[in-house]
């Protein structure tokens, strides 16, 4: 069982910048290939960024790669979503989540791939 707790999110304007942080608990997190997720209103769940079990390898969705950066700490059990340029359109609610299985092609895009989702953080950003 992995318990997540996202933090950092609040109010910004437009151009300026916000860390996430996700805290991990238990001692499998190196275990745990992460991605961070985000829903705006009224929209669905869409991916944002995943990064697997070693921290080797990033995924970003394309709307977000230039301006996003992934990273995570094993020691700490944490996982970081580094925000830049933030845009109005980036008000949402952003996740957290764990996958067991390691990503396979694109799996890291799906939600149904991930077996552990924190609460959440929202993120507003105002023009």
């Amino acid at each position: 069982q992995v318990q997540l707790v996202e933090s950092g999110g609040g109010l910004e304007q437009a151009g300026g910048s916000l860390r996430l942080s996700c805290a991990a608990s238990g001692r499998t997190f190196s275990s745990h290939a992460m991605g961070w997720f985000r829903q705006a209103p009224g929209k669905e769940r869409e991916f944002v960024a995943a990064i697997t079990r070693s921290g080797y390898t990033r995924y970003y969705a394309d709307s977000m790669k230039d301006r996003f950066t992934i990273s995570r700490d094993n020691a700490k059990n944490t996982v970081y979503l580094q925000m830049n340029s933030l845009k109005p359109e980036d008000t949402a609610v952003y996740y957290c989540a764990a996958a067991v299985k390691a990503f396979e092609s694109d799996s890291y895009h799906y939600t149904h791939e991930y077996d552990y989702w924190g609460q959440g953080t929202r993120v507003t950003v105002s023009s």
